[in-house]
């Protein structure tokens, strides 16, 4: 990414790209991919590969055919989970409620176009990768996205939505601009936000934000079931207090 910024450093940004670039595959690359999918030339490529291996970023694959990520990031998870007071006072509450609920209870971050689970408590039905900590979804198609959203002011949510890349998710992921402001609209009426199988087909999932002090969004409490067990009205009624009640004793600190 080009930038007129005289303190950003572009060797540091490009080893990033590098590892940014595992997020397109659920495999090993090669240096041939790793540069036509950051844009370098095999020579950088190679060269910035190689700096990361020797750092514990990167490791070569089982067979020695390409590279995977490497255990390094494992530890600089660690890292930001152990320092966020948030996700430290989240965990008991999260786990009481998902004790109370039976279904599945996370904890999701805002990251403006974007949301990143952060802690999840699982229940006995379960997509494997759809519930691991780390992954990130659009702001504008998910529960504790739209929660978050309905508590910005109309210029932010329109900032956000206008750089938002609205690629459905599932068949049934809102797209349309208009029915998306309508259904932000309708969370900050009713302090909670709902998404019906647009980031996983057969899940229901309800959320509300969890704000700071001043009334920004920090992030958001999930609570999500699967649609074979719950009508959608029934759904918001059992659980929507009980979204509303966590997400309020997590915030304002």
């Amino acid at each position: 990414m080009a930038t007129k910024d005289n303190l950003y450093v572009q060797s540091l940004a490009r080893g990033l790209d590098l590892l940014e670039a595992f997020a397109s595959t659920g495999g090993p690359l090669s240096l041939g991919e790793l540069a036509n999918l950051t844009g370098l030339d095999r020579s950088a490529s190679q060269r910035l590969a190689h700096t990361l291996v020797l750092k514990g970023y990167l490791e070569k694959a089982d067979g020695g055919r390409g590279l995977v990520l490497g255990k390094e990031i494992l530890a600089r998870t660690f890292d930001f989970l152990r320092n966020s007071t948030l996700i430290e006072r989240a965990t008991p509450i999260l786990e009481e409620l998902q004790k109370e609920t039976g279904e599945r209870v996370d904890l999701s971050l805002f990251d403006d176009v974007h949301i990143i689970y952060a802690l999840r408590r699982q229940s006995k039905r379960q997509t494997y990768y759809a519930t691991l900590i780390g992954r990130r979804i659009p702001t504008f198609c998910s529960s504790g996205g739209r929660a978050m959203l309905s508590k910005l002011d109309d210029a932010q949510v329109d900032d956000i939505l206008s750089r938002s890349t609205l690629t459905p998710l599932t068949t049934k992921t809102e797209t349309d601009l208009l029915r998306i402001k309508e259904k932000i609209e309708e969370a900050r009426s009713r302090n909670f936000a709902v998404a019906e199988e647009e980031s996983l087909l057969g899940e229901l999932a309800l959320a509300s934000a969890v704000l700071d002090r001043d009334g920004r969004p920090l992030g958001a409490v999930h609570i999500a079931g699967s649609c074979s067990d719950w009508t959608k009205a029934a759904f918001v009624r059992r659980f929507s207090p009980l979204a509303i009640e966590a997400a309020r004793a997590l915030g304002g600190r």
